[in-house]
């Protein structure tokens, strides 16, 4: 389950946290909470335990508990209408049939949150895709991954400085060797 496509967010928050030197993991707020500071931010990292259709019931118990604004959120996220290895960044938007994020929309009030969207790649058929997200990254993306990863942790003293394109740039130079 943990090298699983659709954990993709989490495991950029595990290497975020790592790298940024969080506190430990605990649970509380139906996930895994971990706190630091990246480039200045003080950031809370939640890591919802839920189903993922109701990981929105833990963003929202967070951010009520901290008084944190719709706006101040940041997911990270599965993408499939990215190639894998690439991310982009949004705010607002649609759920775009992710599950995850139409709960977090239902249970924040609102879609005006940022996302960081990680491409997972689409399989190429609607029949295939629940089996490509639910599966395990290969071993032959696994150099990628890792690379995708410690890229996004590098560059997120950006994200976390309100600069989401220059976050972009920065992980698209770091990664360009994997395309």
């Amino acid at each position: 389950m943990a090298k699983q496509r659709h954990n993709i967010g989490f495991m950029a928050m595990d290497v975020i946290a790592s790298r940024h030197g969080f506190t430990p993991w605990r649970q509380r707020f139906k996930g895994m909470t971990a706190e630091g500071n990246v480039g200045g931010t003080k950031v809370l990292a939640l890591k919802p335990l839920t189903y993922m259709n109701l990981s929105g019931e833990a963003v929202q118990q967070a951010a009520a508990f901290f008084k944190i604004e719709t706006a101040e959120i940041t997911a990270f996220h599965d993408e499939l209408d990215l190639v894998a290895g690439k991310v982009r960044v949004k705010k607002g938007g649609g759920a775009a049939g992710h599950n995850g994020l139409r709960s977090m929309d239902k249970m924040l009030g609102s879609p005006d949150y940022w996302r960081v969207r990680l491409g997972i790649g689409h399989p190429g058929s609607k029949e295939r895709v629940t089996g490509h997200v639910l599966g395990d990254f290969a071993k032959v993306e696994l150099p990628m991954l890792t690379n995708l990863l410690d890229a996004v942790s590098d560059a997120a003293p950006m994200l976390a400085s309100g600069k989401p394109e220059d976050f972009m740039t920065r992980v698209a130079l770091l990664t360009q060797d994997d395309r």
